[in-house]
C-alpha cells in the first residue's frame, strides 16, 4: 500500500528535524499513460532511505540517485522519464507516458 502524502510530507519532516539530509520529490508533469499523477510524492534521506512513490516503481532508484546528489549539492533538478527516452527502458519505464519529477532539498 503506498503511503499517504501525509505520511510523506510528516516522514520528511521528521527526518529533518532527526538531523538527516532529505529531498523531496514530486510529480509535477505527465503525459500518456503515467504510473502516478502530478503531486505524487517520494522523500529520500541521505542514507538512501525513502517512502512514497513517483512512479510506482519504475524509476524510484534514478530518482534516489539524483535525489541524493540534490542533498549534498542544495541545488534542486528537474528529470524526465518517457518511454522513448534511452534513460526510461534503463530504469524500467515502459508504461507509453512520461514524467516530469521536480527533486528539491528540505531545509
Amino acid at each position: 500500500m503506498l503511503s499517504s502524502d501525509t505520511d510523506i510530507l510528516a516522514a520528511a519532516e521528521a527526518w529533518r528535524r532527526a538531523g538527516r539530509g532529505v529531498a523531496l520529490a514530486t510529480v509535477i508533469e505527465t503525459w500518456g499513460s503515467a504510473p502516478r499523477p502530478v503531486g505524487s510524492h517520494l522523500v529520500i534521506d541521505e542514507a538512501g532511505s525513502f517512502l512514497g512513490s513517483v512512479s510506482g516503481g519504475c524509476v524510484e532508484g534514478a530518482v534516489i540517485a539524483d535525489a541524493l546528489d540534490v542533498i549534498a549539492e542544495g541545488k534542486p533538478r528537474i528529470l524526465e522519464f518517457g518511454v522513448a527516452d534511452e534513460t526510461a527502458w534503463r530504469v524500467g519505464l515502459s508504461c507509453g507516458g512520461r514524467i516530469r519529477v521536480y527533486v528539491e532539498r528540505v531545509d
